[in-house]
């Protein structure tokens, strides 16, 4: 299976970042799905560097009406934008 991924949006917290979230367009080349993908990893350092680590995934629709407007959509945004707007400048209809 190769994925396709391009990166959203990365976000640490933490002094020695024990919260970290990276979001990803991800293009399925074998089920030709495209999603975004979601990872979360937390590091407890008061529990001798304990870590959890998850991945969850949603529809590019489903990413895009929830959570506000983060970095990470208008990204996606002007990715979009650039797909769909980029054929206009040779097409002068708009078609």
């Amino acid at each position: 299976m190769a994925l396709l991924k391009r990166e959203l949006h990365r976000h640490t917290t933490g002094p020695d970042i024990t919260h970290a979230d990276r979001w990803a367009l991800v293009f399925d080349t074998d089920t030709k799905d495209l999603y975004v993908e979601h990872d979360e990893a937390y590091l407890e350092t008061r529990i001798g560097g304990a870590m959890d680590m998850q991945t969850s995934r949603m529809g590019v629709a489903d990413y895009l009406k929830c959570r506000g407007q983060t970095a990470g959509h208008r990204e996606l945004w002007r990715l979009l934008r650039t797909l769909f707007d980029g054929g206009r400048d040779a097409d002068d209809d708009g078609h």
